[in-house]
């Protein structure tokens, strides 16, 4: 027992200290614990969602991770979910979560970067939806470029999301906001969305794990599918179980979704509890697929990747040189993604305000959505075919998910549309393929840059594999414990 005494000689922590402590360790219990806090009674949804949202507001001013904070509408979710009967309960019941603001959230604006008045939505999208079905407290809609065009989270429409690593660096996009705020401990997960990479890359530079599920894995309606089918919506989370029992709840297709995936008879969150996925031959690829502007590997990334390597042979897998063949991939990517601008731009309230290279790139999508867009979704299925053939000597792709650290907040300010495309391939070449196959991938985090940046590794697989690679990145949680790091920000909040 501590006495006056001992606490006036600074023997043991006071109070206050204590209760910071305690505070951290909530901040940081993950997503799965913090259901079970709510549901054991340990925890009301009131106290955790009153506790979340101090700690938004508290870093808003120096990670500006979120658009819209919804203090009112999620107070008022959580006192209701502490009165609901415990057999009426979902599995995320009272849990503050957050989710990308590119997701329509009935009461709420989508304005996916932009700047304007936009007006509020009258009904949740479908992954919005399944997570208010699971019971979670939705705290708010996180920061995102325009249109999530770029690997970095900043516009003048919200100004600049910080890295928790270091605030003098983005945290990656377009799912910025998520990654920042589940890195800084701010909510225990959140969804982002993957159209080049836009969930993995903020997770490689966050030391989070993110998940692109297989496209339809997750509903994009109201739209039947978004960004002519590149984009597909997955959780960041800080481990592999948190990440996979998110996708489980938002995992589903709805009337009107064109791609619908056949659920896997176990839930994801079983495969990364069991951590098994058998002994494999895994492709080590540091192969950049052409983009166009140049891009180099930095030593560094490179090192952690090959470090990664060498861990999954330490843990029993085949580990070979290999790369898939690529081919002109990137040739179906441009009218696929540019065609996704055009759309988007049409729902903005004052296309004016959008930044000129967003005005060009929708300019250009709207020539090429005639017979290139319908070529470049015809070519999917032989560039599934070609890429495919590497799954007949491997069982897994192992690559670098970035090919640089975090860029410098501020990397593309005032730059040209063909400057702003050199940083960013340079940086970020090789999450996009998968996003044209529609297959999934799996971030995990690689290790700490000596000038302490994260940086990550992307698990690879062909359709419908997420269980395989769900498996593998928590064996390799198991024997890195990535999730036991935090970052400064954190530390010093």
């Amino acid at each position: 027992m501590t006495t006056p005494s001992d606490a006036a000689a600074g023997t043991p922590a006071t109070t206050a200290e204590t209760t910071t402590r305690a505070g951290a360790d909530l901040a940081f219990a993950g997503l799965r614990r913090t259901a079970e806090l709510i549901a054991s009674g340990e925890a009301s949804s009131a106290e955790l969602v009153e506790a979340a949202l101090a700690r938004i507001d508290a870093a808003q001013p120096d990670l500006n991770a979120f658009r819209v904070v919804r203090h009112e509408a999620a107070r008022a979710e959580a006192a209701a979910a502490d009165q609901t009967p415990r057999d009426a309960r979902g599995p995320l019941h009272g849990v503050p979560i957050a989710i990308k603001d590119d997701m329509d959230l009935e009461g709420e604006c989508t304005a996916f970067g932009c700047e304007g008045t936009f007006a509020a939505k009258t009904a949740d999208g479908e992954a919005a939806r399944r997570l208010r079905a699971a019971g979670a407290v939705i705290v708010g809609k996180t920061t995102s470029p325009e249109f999530g065009q770029w690997p970095i989270t900043e516009g003048p429409a919200f100004g600049a999301t910080r890295n928790p690593y270091n605030l003098e660096h983005t945290p990656g996009g377009s799912s910025g906001g998520s990654a920042a705020a589940v890195a800084a401990g701010l909510v225990p997960a959140a969804l982002g969305s993957d159209g080049a990479g836009s969930v993995r890359i903020p997770a490689a530079w966050t030391h989070l794990v993110g998940i692109k599920p297989q496209r339809g894995r997750i509903s994009t309606l109201p739209d039947q599918e978004a960004f002519e089918g590149l984009t597909c919506i997955g959780p960041l989370a800080r481990t592999v179980a948190d990440a996979a029992f998110l996708l489980d709840v938002a995992a589903g297709g709805a009337p009107g979704d064109r791609h619908t995936p056949n659920r896997p008879g176990v839930p994801f969150a079983r495969n990364a509890e069991t951590a098994d996925p058998g002994r494999l031959r895994i492709a080590l690829s540091t192969r950049i697929p052409f983009s166009g502007a140049p891009a180099r590997l930095n030593p560094e990334v490179e090192e952690h990747v090959t470090r990664l390597a060498g861990v999954l042979e330490q843990l029993g897998h085949e580990v070979v040189e290999d790369d898939p063949r690529y081919g002109l991939i990137g040739a179906t990517f441009i009218p696929r993604s540019m065609a996704g601008l055009h759309e988007w731009s049409h729902r903005v309230p004052d296309a004016a305000r959008l930044d000129p290279r967003t005005r060009h790139n929708a300019s250009l999508g709207r020539w090429l959505k005639g017979p290139p867009l319908r070529l470049a979704r015809a070519l999917e299925a032989p560039l599934r075919a070609g890429i495919g053939r590497i799954f007949h000597r491997v069982d897994v792709v192992l690559a670098p998910t970035t090919a640089q650290p975090p860029l410098p907040v501020g990397a593309i300010d005032g730059l040209g549309g063909w400057a702003t495309d050199k940083v960013i391939v340079g940086a970020c070449p090789y999450a996009w393929p998968w996003n044209v196959l529609g297959w999934p991938g799996v971030n995990v985090p690689a290790g700490l840059t000596r000038d302490g940046l994260p940086v990550g590794a992307q698990l690879l697989g062909p359709q419908a594999s997420e269980p395989r690679l769900i498996a593998l990145a928590a064996q390799l949680e198991a024997h890195e414990r990535w999730q036991d790091t935090r970052p400064p920000y954190a530390a010093a909040a």
